[in-house]
């Protein structure tokens, strides 16, 4: 009986190392939101300060994080991501094209 060894497919590492800088980045983007929305709007309305019009508290956790995390997700897209073949692992390994 021939014994099969599993080799784990090298782009899982790339594909992780992605995923975790997405899943850091949606974290931070909810912490942001929270800490703002309840910190500066937890008080009653008549204490808020506005920014353009916006109460700060709206201000600061959904116009500023919207813009900032979109920059921050675009940066990470940049440097993390790689471009990877979508081909199966055997295919790559022989050299040849897949299927």
């Amino acid at each position: 009986m021939e014994k099969k060894t599993f080799k784990e497919d090298p782009r899982y590492r790339q594909t992780n190392k992605e995923t975790l800088s997405m899943v850091i980045l949606l974290i931070a983007n909810i912490i942001w939101w929270y800490v703002f929305a309840y910190g500066l709007g937890s008080r009653p309305p008549e204490e808020y300060t506005y920014i353009m019009g916006f109460p700060a508290w709206f201000f600061w956790s959904c116009i500023v994080s919207f813009v900032l995390f979109s920059i921050l997700v675009w940066i990470v897209v940049s440097v993390v991501f790689k471009d990877i073949p979508l081909d199966s692992f055997e295919d790559e390994k022989k050299g040849g094209k897949g299927k």
